[in-house]
């Protein structure tokens, strides 16, 4: 949302400077070129007047005022500074920016952070990257997106708009335009939901935290609804019962998959729109955010030829992701591996994907059952929702099957006792399951903004009693490049629970109380959890602050 502020702001900044370079280029004519009156009422033009000055003079005006305007969003230079130094490089050009942005980077070189030249290059790209695509002439149509149904067929000829006049053409320019600026701000869901008859709310939940983009007015929002709704072969007059929907969407190269629900609410309709990750195939153990020990730990699970991995937390932590991972140490080529998932978020190839379809009647324990019978090695269970679906996978593990599946809970232990609701036996529960791990996501520092953070006196007395080196936290400071909100990207903390003999034994004789795992395992699960988010703290990857807002 800054940046849109800042873009609309340097728009007016330029608007302002047009005049400025206006009023420059006509000084300049008049003291470098003599107008003379010649035959035939003609005005003509001595030699002073050089066009080539002239051509060069606009590009040094220009070139200034774009270095002012990076100047002015620049978080080089404090505000208070900033009139000055914005007067300088507007009589300098580059030569203040380069040079606070050298300063800059032999400080945090001096910091152990990297390299000032990698800093100094890293600086530069990102610059380019903001001109490149109105300065290069980027074709409109390699960045258009299309939105597309399951059939394959695009927005305007599912609702019939092809022909249709400017309001029908706007209200799909701005559908686009809402699903193009998510796809752009790496968003993982968009939500559309009225605030009052009249304005309805757009909100992308970008790393995990909600940030309002924009208001929109109430017929048009609810339009935005209905063309959604069509391209996801949703009923568009049914505004009152949920329905569930899904569309893709294709730009340039790239194609995405969206998942859409909607529900009746106040003032009118709501749309929530999951944004599926493609790039889930593409992550391995080494860039989840587990520690080389929980790495090691984990892999020799994977390679085990039996057994069951779940995978626990709340909806939206990164389980899928970290499935997906897992999946990937495992070679396709020698082991058949077949997954039941709602919906698939990635293809993996050379491996069987099956989606959940109620309405077919394909259902998780469905699934699995047809699964057994096609000679699995490897078995991968999106979700485990019901007590058949929990019972068939426990099962396959036992008969030498490695099973991996996911369950919405908090800790280790409440998956447990998440089981135990179920109706799952404990004696199935105990010879089935060999580990079980949660996790939760936080969002990483800036790197080009992060700052060190500064503690009071008895902060410092009670980092130094517990042992933790306070020097290497960081905490937030925000620039153009994260939005403002001194965070990008997140990264994963996980907990591992390996049931051996001793756990197994208390679990099948029913010497695990579930208030027991309640207060106890859930208490030693977050504690686990803190340890670790603790360390990438230490290490400066993530703040003090959203380590505390993720656990509490």
């Amino acid at each position: 949302m800054t940046s849109r502020l800042e873009r609309g702001s340097g728009v007016l900044f330029f608007s302002v400077c047009d005049l400025v370079v206006f009023m420059a280029i006509i000084g300049f004519i008049k003291s470098s070129a003599v107008y003379v009156e010649v035959s035939g009422g003609l005005l003509g033009v001595l030699p002073g007047f050089s066009p080539v000055k002239l051509v060069l003079l606009v590009g040094w005006v220009y070139l200034c005022l774009y270095f002012v305007q990076r100047v002015e969003f620049s978080e080089l230079v404090p505000k208070k500074y900033k009139p000055v130094v914005n007067v300088l490089t507007l009589l300098t050009g580059p030569a203040v920016l380069f040079t606070l942005t050298v300063v800059d980077a032999v400080k945090r070189s001096s910091e152990g952070e990297q390299s000032a030249f990698g800093i100094i290059a890293g600086r530069i790209r990102g610059a380019l990257g903001n001109i490149r695509p109105s300065s290069f002439g980027r074709s409109r149509d390699d960045s258009k997106i299309r939105l597309l149904d399951s059939s394959g067929r695009g927005i305007k000829e599912v609702l019939g708009h092809g022909k249709g006049g400017k309001e029908d053409r706007h209200v799909l320019n701005l559908t686009e335009e809402i699903v193009s600026d998510a796809l752009e701000e790496r968003a993982s869901d968009i939500l559309i939901d009225p605030k009052s008859e009249s304005v309805h709310a757009v909100r992308f939940r970008i790393d995990g935290v909600l940030r309002n983009v924009r208001d929109i007015e109430g017929d048009m929002g609810q339009a935005v609804i209905n063309s959604i709704k069509a391209v996801s072969n949703m009923d568009i007059s049914e505004r009152r019962r949920p329905q569930d929907g899904a569309f893709t969407a294709k730009m340039s190269e790239t194609t995405a998959a969206f998942r859409v629900a909607s529900a009746g609410v106040v003032y009118g309709e709501k749309l929530s729109i999951r944004i599926l990750n493609q790039n889930a195939g593409a992550f391995k153990l080494a860039n989840v955010g587990l520690s080389k020990k929980q790495r090691k730990t984990i892999q020799s699970a994977v390679n085990k030829p039996s057994g069951m991995i779940l995978m626990c937390s709340p909806t939206g932590s990164g389980k899928t992701t970290s499935l997906y991972a897992m999946l990937n140490e495992i070679d396709f080529y020698t082991r058949n591996v077949v997954t039941v998932e709602d919906p698939i978020e990635c293809v993996l190839p050379n491996c069987s994907q099956i989606e959940v379809n109620p309405r077919a009647g394909i259902t998780f324990a469905k699934s699995l059952r047809s699964i057994l019978r096609q000679d699995p090695d490897v078995i991968c269970v999106g979700e485990v929702r019901d007590e058949e679906t929990a019972a068939i996978a426990l099962r396959a593990s036992q008969t030498g099957h490695l099973v991996f599946a996911t369950i919405h809970s908090n800790t280790n232990a409440s998956a447990l006792v998440r089981l135990m609701d179920l109706g799952v036996s404990p004696l199935l529960m105990a010879s089935g399951l060999s580990t079980i791990v949660s996790q939760r996501l936080l969002r990483r520092l800036c790197s080009r903004c992060k700052i060190r953070a500064e503690f009071s006196q008895s902060q410092m007395q009670e980092f130094r009693r517990k042992g933790i080196n306070y020097t290497t936290i960081y905490e937030t400071r925000g620039c153009d490049e994260c939005d403002g909100t001194g965070y990008l990207g997140r990264t994963g903390i996980f907990d591992i629970l390996m049931l051996d003999n001793v756990m197994k034994g208390r679990i099948a004789n029913q010497q695990l109380s579930v208030d027991m795992l309640k207060a106890d395992g859930d208490k030693k699960g977050k504690s686990n959890l803190y340890k670790q988010g603790l360390k990438k703290v230490v290490s400066g990857i993530v703040s003090l602050e959203e380590l505390k807002r993720v656990l509490g």
